[in-house]
């Protein structure tokens, strides 16, 4: 808990049974007051590992997808309290040790939304293991999104972030249940007026590291773009999409 918010760390996974409680064992919990668990119809062990490390686990029947994880993830975070949520993927491709800089700037009324970057410092990016045509896609289309969305941010790509429960509360169910889901929220978030805000984060780079290959991540990339269109005629009063006309103004 920090500033007398309730933090709850949510573990949108797939196959983790290797990683978890290395991830799990990494999470600070002297910030930390709950944790989640989101089995997206594993085929290996991890609900079973995760019942035995003792989380709170939610399985889903069949595989809905990483979009569609994290709506599972949010809706139980908010029925437990959660001021805030931090997104940790449990393949412990990202550190947990950055969970207290993530959530602090929430907790403490300065943002509404915190995201882990892995470009603040583009280099540490490629040390820790990208590939370089992720490298240069990432810097791509996060220009093109600070274009077009009129943001100043190092990168939209990361898995690791951290949401006010006013975020976690925006039509989410609307959006993709796919990786897209990610842009698609801070889309949401830049049309509610929130803040968002970026912390430096390392990252690295393994077998037992979950990452879609060159194939789907070029179709993630596809739409990206097909949502920064939406999002252009939405605003432009020339389309109408009930994901972004939904979305009402932070107060």
């Amino acid at each position: 808990m920090i500033n007398h918010k309730k933090i709850v760390v949510v573990l949108p996974a797939y196959n983790a049974a290797k990683t978890l409680k290395k991830t799990l064992d990494a999470i600070p919990r002297d910030v930390v007051d709950d944790i989640i668990l989101v089995d997206d119809a594993s085929s290996d062990d991890t609900v079973a590992v995760a019942q035995k490390l003792g989380l709170r686990v939610f399985v889903h029947p069949k595989n809905r997808g990483y979009g569609g994880n994290q709506k599972t993830c949010y809706r139980e975070a908010l029925k437990l309290g959660a001021d805030v949520a931090v997104m940790v993927h449990p393949d412990f491709q990202y550190n947990p040790v950055f969970i207290p800089q993530l959530v602090a700037p929430i907790a403490n009324g300065e943002c509404d939304a915190v995201i882990g970057s892995r470009m603040r410092f583009p280099m540490d990016a490629l040390k820790g293991g990208m590939p370089y045509w992720k490298f240069v896609a990432n810097i791509f289309l996060t220009a093109v999104e600070n274009l077009i969305l009129g943001n100043h941010l190092s990168e939209y790509h990361t898995g690791f972030r951290a949401y006010d429960r006013r975020v976690m509360q925006l039509p989410l169910d609307l959006d993709s249940d796919d990786f897209v889901f990610d842009t698609e929220i801070i889309v949401q978030m830049k049309l509610a007026g929130a803040k968002i805000c970026e912390v430096p984060i390392t990252t690295r780079y393994f077998p037992e590291a979950s990452m879609i290959g060159f194939l789907r991540s070029t179709q993630y990339g596809f739409a990206i773009l097909a949502v920064l269109g939406r999002y252009m005629l939405f605003r432009l009063g020339l389309k109408h999409y009930e994901q972004f006309s939904k979305v009402q103004k932070f107060s």
